[in-house]
């Protein structure tokens, strides 16, 4: 499964092994995608389809093969909001992977369903996926949320030292655990 994005061909199948075989052995193989993309590793629930680990680099600080390893490995076993994955575990998630486009400053009104979303405020920032506005998909809740996950209060979008950037991602994850691999429809 190809997908074109930025020009380069991205080999989502072989990103998806690749994350699938860090997890289960916990290392870092060498492999030839050498290109350099933020990427985020969800890992989801099967068949129920609950967040499990969500772990990634925004900036393209590691060649894509690499990053992607290195987000499962950290979804999989570093995610602070989950216990590590069980062995037992491992074949009951599904694994998606979303590459990145480079994050653009941008206004809150310039905000829409559909972007990724990266808001900044002194010292604290977090990140949504463009895939979390299926959650919450109202724009204030949708901010008010990223608020508190950057651990700031409800509303804070509403102070004017508020930085936001928003990107865009291709995603493809697991139908089922090592099963077919499908777009994500953003």
């Amino acid at each position: 499964m190809r997908n074109k994005n930025s020009n380069s061909e991205i080999d989502f199948e072989s990103l998806i092994k690749l994350a699938r075989k860090a997890i289960k052995t916990k290392t870092i193989t060498e492999n030839n995608i050498k290109e350099k993309r933020g990427v985020f590793v969800t890992l989801h629930t099967f068949p129920e389809k609950k967040l499990r680990g969500c772990i990634g680099f925004i900036e393209p600080i590691y060649p894509l093969g690499e990053g992607v390893q290195r987000a499962a490995i950290a979804a999989a076993y570093s995610d602070p909001r989950f216990k590590p994955l069980s062995k037992e575990e491992i074949d009951k998630v599904t694994i998606e992977v979303s590459v990145l486009s480079l994050p653009e400053e941008t206004t809150l009104e310039e905000i829409k369903k559909g972007d990724g979303v990266i808001l900044k405020y002194q010292n604290y920032s977090a990140l949504f996926l463009p895939q979390v506005w299926d959650e919450l998909p109202d724009k204030e809740g949708f901010l008010d949320a990223l608020c508190m996950k950057a651990g700031l209060f409800p509303r804070c979008w509403k102070e004017s030292e508020v930085s936001f950037y928003k990107f865009y991602v291709t995603a493809f994850e697991e139908e089922e655990p090592n099963g077919e691999i499908r777009e994500v429809k953003i």
